[in-house]
């Protein structure tokens, strides 16, 4: 009944009437933020509001903001022992009361003025719960990190939902807050972001979303340009951090392996380089994927590994302590 009247509501109130509110952690943000701000507010569907949760270094750290006429940036402290992947995202969304909740972080700048449309069109479906973006890499990226946004963000669109699992696996559940909206009512059924996380609060929240049998629509029209030149234990402690998420939350990824992801994106980048001729970019790559997989494996099984060693290997060090 309660689904039904979702339907009615959503079939009365087409998305270009929905209001958005965007919010944004930032920590130590650069021009980049700069231009986010300004590309969301050249949007051909302004944002309501724009929510920075900004991590202090230290007491009264100032957030600076460019001189954007018309907007409408609320800029909110939070000291940096209770910054917290999905505590700091839930909190920022404690404080919207709009139809549809945007997170984005402070390096994904808009590739164009119509992110916000795009990423709102699939809302006519009332069953979708949650929209993420394609993320283009940058001018200055190397043909392995292209590859890889390419083969994670592919240039077609497609709404997951639970009958896809078999097909996708992990990947059913995979949406990214670089750049993704949630309805904020079914983000509210769901209980909202984890608390305490130190990785993956927007793969934890497509998993409720999904189980729930809702749907997530990946808008390759919608584009960000995104990306990280990782140095190999950069890559190791992430991978440390995502292997953390995977054994605290085993009730989410339960049987879906994620090294099987990861070995097929091994796969095909070599596959490419070869097709390109690009030989001496090999030894990077196998180099890279063993950092990955090693930091990964490692992080699955931290609960037996000593405190110290721990932090030491966790990009996030602040969530040990």
């Amino acid at each position: 009944m309660e689904q039904q009247s979702i339907k009615q509501m959503d079939t009365i109130n087409n998305h270009n009437n929905y209001s958005v509110d965007v919010i944004i952690p930032t920590y130590h943000s650069d021009e980049k933020l700069d231009n986010l701000l300004q590309m969301l507010y050249r949007q051909t569907k302004k944002p309501n509001r724009v929510i920075l949760l900004h991590t202090e270094e230290f007491p009264g750290a100032e957030q600076k903001i460019p001189e954007i006429k018309e907007s409408n940036i609320l800029i909110i402290p939070v000291t940096k022992k209770d910054f917290d992947h999905g505590g700091t995202r839930k909190y920022g969304a404690s404080l919207s009361s709009a139809d549809i909740l945007m997170f984005m972080t402070q390096d994904a700048v808009p590739a164009d003025e119509l992110l916000l449309e795009k990423l709102l069109e699939p809302y006519d479906d009332p069953w979708v719960a949650a929209t993420y973006a394609r993320q283009l890499p940058t001018e200055k990226d190397d043909v392995v990190e292209r590859y890889t946004r390419h083969f994670n963000y592919p240039k077609t669109s497609r709404v997951k939902a639970l009958e896809d699992i078999d097909e996708l696996g992990i990947k059913t559940f995979f949406c990214s807050n670089v750049c993704a909206t949630y309805r904020n009512s079914i983000y509210k059924k769901m209980g909202g972001f984890v608390n305490k996380t130190i990785f993956n609060e927007d793969m934890i929240m497509a998993a409720s979303i999904i189980r729930a049998d809702y749907r997530i629509a990946y808008v390759a029209e919608a584009k960000v340009v995104h990306s990280h030149q990782y140095s190999y234990f950069q890559q190791f402690t992430r991978n440390f951090d995502l292997g953390v998420s995977h054994n605290q939350y085993v009730e989410v990824f339960h049987g879906l392996k994620s090294e099987s992801e990861g070995i097929k994106l091994v796969k095909n980048t070599l596959g490419y380089l070869i097709e390109k001729k690009k030989y001496y970019l090999i030894p990077e790559l196998i180099i890279n994927s063993g950092f990955k997989y090693l930091g990964y494996q490692l992080g699955v099984r931290y609960d037996i590994l000593p405190k110290n060693f721990i932090v030491r290997c966790s990009m996030n060090k602040s969530y040990w302590k």
